[in-house]
This record gives C-alpha cells, sequence and structure tokens, in this order.
C-alpha cells in the first residue's frame, strides 16, 4: 500500500506523502482485519463506516479502497487527473466506499458523530470508525463534536487519532500544543487507548468489536511516524505535501520494499 500511494504521487505530481505513510497500517487494519462491509453493495445498511476526517491523504485511502474491492485497482493510475474520480479530497457522489465527503479539516468527526448516532437511534448494528490527525485537533469543531459523543454514551464509535505529532509546516505541540492528549479525551467521556500505531496486534486489539458493547465512545491515540519507512521523510514536516524527485522516489521504493522496482509496481 505504501509503495502504491507513492507511486501515484510521484505520477501525479502531487499529494500528501507524509500523512498518507503513517496512516497506511491503521488503514490496512481496518480494512482487511476489522471492518464488516461488502465492497460489492457499497450502501448496505449493516455496513460498518469509516469516515476519513484527514481527507488529504487520499493516496492511502483509495490504495485500501481498491485493495478492498470498492473499485477496480487500475483505477489508481488515474490519481488527480482530468476527470478521474479520484479527487485530492475524497467524494462520495463519486466514488464508492466514501461515506462523506472531506478535506476541510474538523468536518469528519461531527460527520462520524452523527451516522453513530443515527445507528443509536435505529440500532442496525454497525460500528463507525473515524481517522483524525492530531493537528485536525485544533479545531474547536472537534471538540464540540467529542462532547457530544460522551454525552450521547456511543459505544459504536471508534476515533482513532493519527498522532504523528507533526502538521503542515510545524510540530503540533509548537503550533498548539494538544498534550495532555489523553486526558483531554477523557475528560469529556470517552474511553481511550494508547498504541504503536504501526503495530498491527496493537492496532487489532484496539480496534477489533468489544466481547460486550461498550458504554462510552473510543479513542485510540495511535503513534506514528510521519513519511513512515522512508528514511528521508521519516518525522519531517517538510513532507506533508510534496512529490519526491526520481532518485527519492526509487530510494523510497528500494526502502519500502527492498527488490522492488516500477516495473514491478505496475504490475501490481
Amino acid at each position: 500500500m505504501r509503495r502504491r500511494s507513492l507511486q501515484m504521487i510521484y505520477e501525479a505530481g502531487q499529494g500528501h506523502p507524509g500523512g498518507d505513510l503513517s496512516a497506511t497500517d491503521i488503514l490496512a487494519t481496518l480494512y482487511f482485519g476489522v471492518m464488516r462491509y461488502d465492497a460489492s453493495m457499497p450502501t448496505a445498511p449493516d455496513r460498518d463506516r469509516f469516515v476519513m476526517s484527514k481527507g488529504h491523504c487520499t493516496g492511502a485511502l483509495y490504495t485500501a479502497l481498491a485493495g478492498a474491492g470498492f473499485f477496480p485497482q487500475a483505477e489508481l493510475s488515474t490519481y488527480l487527473r482530468p476527470n478521474s474520480r479520484l479527487n485530492g479530497h475524497p467524494n462520495r457522489t463519486y466514488l464508492p466506499g466514501v461515506e462523506t465527503n472531506t478535506g476541510p479539516l474538523g468536518h469528519g468527526l461531527p460527520v462520524a458523530i452523527g451516522i453513530a448516532i443515527a445507528e443509536q437511534i435505529d440500532r442496525s448494528g454497525y460500528r463507525t470508525f473515524v481517522l483524525t490527525g492530531d493537528g485536525e485537533l485544533q479545531e474547536g469543531s472537534m471538540w464540540e463534536a467529542a462532547m457530544l459523543a460522551g454525552h450521547r454514551k456511543l459505544g459504536n464509535l471508534t476515533a482513532i487519532v493519527d498522532r504523528n505529532r507533526l502538521q503542515q509546516g510545524a510540530r503540533t505541540e509548537d503550533t498548539n500544543a494538544l498534550e495532555p492528549l489523553a486526558d483531554k479525551w477523557r475528560a469529556f467521556g470517552w474511553e481511550v487507548v494508547e498504541i504503536d500505531g504501526h503495530d498491527y496486534a496493537q492496532l487489532l486489539s484496539a480496534l477489533d468489536p468489544p466481547a460486550s458493547p461498550r458504554a462510552a465512545p473510543r479513542c485510540v491515540i495511535a503513534n506514528t511516524i510521519k513519511g513512515y519507512g522512508v528514511s528521508y521523510m521519516q518525522d519531517k514536516a517538510s513532507w506533508h505535501h510534496g512529490v519526491p524527485s526520481a532518485a527519492q522516489y526509487a530510494q523510497a521504493l528500494a526502502e519500502l520494499s527492498g527488490a522492488a522496482d516500477v516495473g514491478e509496481e505496475d504490475q501490481a
């Protein structure tokens, strides 16, 4: 998934590789190990819902959706091109598997909470997951929504924070400090777990269905590394967005997969 999303960005000449790479393990766990869905029936009432609140990280999202069968993997090569369904921000009117349009930060969590409230009312049995950026938590709308979710005791809702500690241009703690982050979520009535966001065992443990219904929404603070897997991108705010040069791209593919090359990637 990392190789493919990086290829999409390189060929398109634009994108957000740092956040794509930090979020990949979270998305892989959700789509291929946790969520209940049938890609052939993307609007089935009992499907689990996923909202990509950090909507700029579409390289990772589209790679997951294509791998899950929501649309042909060959379509990934159209990323950001004219008339492509694969926009820079996900659009539910174009693409199956996208629950809501996101991009302006601070919108995805409120929408996900509305979806979770709907399940609480009609008891359809689905779970709702939302992935937020940590810089996004500087938006006031996120905390208004978090307060409501705690008040409604939305045990069917899981918010995952991609806690890579970087946002566009700077570190989150230098821009508008978030810590003590776990305590803030707990103060709003959430159950909180903190994990290594690149460890699949920890991700599965945090995201798998609970043995019994939860009495509160769950926040999973997934500690990640921006640009994970590519040495020159890791923990660098400058790779929030950007495109690698040809030499950097070749290095990234080598670091991500050893013997991989572009030809193999085209066949994938």
